[in-house]
């Protein structure tokens, strides 16, 4: 491909793949970054190396926004082998107890899974990217050194039963950020007195977006072309993906005041939230926070 800038090209926006089982979430990222031949790139909400599914990844000014899409819910597809535990809680993991599972209707498990609907603390996995004294867990786990991680809340908004045959419990799951599948799976397995692990998860939606939308790394390989004509036309605009903050139009003042850092009045009062900033031609300029008073100030500026 023709690449005149040697350190890559500038390039907004974001491309929503659908990642395949087996890459890490920075392996992905990386590929996509050099398929673009973007400058500058990044992903979030990561997914574990046996997970497939939706993975956003953010190209250039795009990763200004990042941050904003982790706060949103997500859904998933799981399949969870009761009756063994394993150390990862996943199936690329050792074998460190078994139990029986026979005995259990499926009746008992889903009303088991079920009970997990709604408002609940839920430790951690040791084998996550959570920092303890700037170690990653997972790192101190591979050493055979486990430490205390406190629950955090996590909100379970809905659990589907598909079904449930030969220790297999199928379900998908709607929750909020920070949620673990691999630590609500265990817990259900705990419940039932018989442990399990996860043997297959896939993330069908990220906030607004559904599986539907997003496009595997294959698929963009065969639409690279010389000019990154085909490849750019997967890139959706940041202010997209971006549904649930609202909306507000500058004047032409007020985009040069917030483009150089200022901020600036408004008439709405009396609440605080975050805003998607346009300018008069509906240019996006990025994130702004108004405050009670009435005042906008500049958060994240594509400018």
């Amino acid at each position: 491909m023709s690449r005149r800038n040697p350190k890559g090209r500038d390039i907004n926006g974001i491309v929503l793949l659908d990642k395949d089982i087996g890459l890490s979430s920075n392996a992905a990222l990386q590929k996509v970054k050099r398929l673009f031949f973007a400058k500058k790139a990044g992903h979030t909400g990561s997914l574990d190396p046996l997970a497939s599914g939706i993975l956003p990844i953010c190209l250039g000014q795009a990763t200004k926004v990042a941050q904003f899409l982790l706060d949103d819910d997500k859904r998933y597809f799981v399949r969870g082998q009761l009756g063994e535990i394993t150390d990862t809680g996943d199936c690329e993991g050792e074998t460190i107890k078994t139990q029986t599972f026979e005995q259990l209707s499926q009746v008992e498990v889903m009303t088991a899974a079920r009970s997990f609907i709604g408002n609940i603390l839920q430790v951690p996995p040791m084998y996550s990217a959570l920092k303890k004294d700037g170690q990653p867990l997972y790192k101190l786990a591979r050493q055979g050194i486990e430490v205390e991680r406190p629950a955090r809340p996590v909100t379970i908004h809905n659990i589907d039963f598909i079904g449930y045959e030969k220790g297999i419990v199928t379900l998908e799951v709607s929750c909020s950020k920070g949620t673990y599948i691999r630590s609500l799976i265990q817990d259900i397995g705990d419940k039932l007195g018989c442990g399990a692990h996860v043997i297959e998860l896939r993330r069908t939606g990220f906030a607004h977006i559904d599986i539907g939308a997003t496009i595997k790394f294959s698929e963009l390989e065969a639409l690279a072309t010389e000019d990154f004509c085909l490849l750019d036309a997967c890139i959706f605009p940041s202010e997209s993906m971006l549904p649930n903050i609202k909306d507000i139009r500058l004047d032409a003042q007020q985009t040069i005041d917030i483009k150089y850092g200022r901020t600036i009045l408004s008439e709405y009062k009396g609440e605080q939230y975050t805003l998607k900033l346009f300018d008069p031609a509906q240019q996006f300029l990025g994130i702004g926070e108004l405050t009670p008073d009435g005042v906008i100030a500049p958060k994240r500026l594509f400018v």
